[in-house]
């Protein structure tokens, strides 16, 4: 299977675009008849909308639900069910077979990290977020080793508030040190993020108002026992 590397050794000196890298990877897939099992982690399910509709035309995909940075408990039950549920309800309407997995829960970490790193009052968007990518990555990576998928990747760069060069970066750092292929990708393009919002109107997805992390919705001014009781109350329907 191709590596993104030899890919991106020919656009020394360019911007890299990965959406244009994903997509000759994907050709170079097609040329040589494989379909590869790639393991993708996923923030939410509207980050895996069209990231799925795409993907699954040329790959076996498995959504990793890895997500130590949410907060609080309920709201990650929630996320993680309306997660669950989307890719049940996108494999029944498309035939598909996209599995579904969810890792162990360890905000603990993430506050560790963020702790220990100092990374606590940084804004939205700087070291933290950089910390969190680069955490979840390995978490994934690692995951990928562990049940023999040929690529791991995400789904976050999906969207447009994140720094889809940055995590593709730190994933083809991460790729490095588990020996597993990283898939770049940059799925907002081509009107990817529109389609999303098309989609979870289809779906009816429910969107988070913040990305999670505890000390990003603080600064944002999240009312943390109004997401704890709506979490609850959406729970209770399963």
């Amino acid at each position: 299977m191709i590596e993104a590397d030899k890919i991106l050794a020919k656009m020394k000196n360019q911007k890299i675009n990965y959406d244009r890298v994903l997509r000759k990877m994907i050709s170079q897939w097609q040329r040589d008849g494989e379909r590869p099992r790639i393991l993708l982690h996923s923030c939410c399910a509207p980050c895996s909308t069209y990231t799925l509709e795409f993907l699954t035309q040329y790959a076996d995909i498995a959504i990793y639900f890895a997500n130590p940075n949410i907060h609080p408990k309920n709201e990650y039950l929630r996320r993680a069910k309306v997660q669950e549920q989307f890719v049940k309800d996108f494999n029944s309407k498309t035939n598909s077979n996209v599995e579904y997995i969810e890792a162990e829960y360890k905000p603990h970490e993430f506050m560790k990290m963020a702790k220990e790193k100092g990374l606590t009052d940084e804004p939205e968007g700087g070291l933290r977020c950089s910390a969190c990518f680069e955490m979840r990555l390995e978490i994934v990576a690692q995951a990928a080793v562990e049940y023999g998928y040929d690529y791991f990747g995400s789904a976050i760069t999906l969207s447009p508030k994140k720094n889809a060069q940055l995590i593709n970066e730190l994933g083809m750092d991460v790729q490095n040190i588990y020996n597993v292929k990283y898939l770049p990708s940059d799925f907002k393009k081509n009107k990817g993020y529109e389609r999303s919002i098309e989609m979870c109107k289809d779906y009816h997805i429910f969107r988070q108002c913040y990305c999670g992390c505890v000390f990003a919705a603080m600064r944002q001014g999240i009312d943390f026992k109004q997401i704890n009781k709506e979490a609850k109350a959406f729970l209770q329907q399963f």
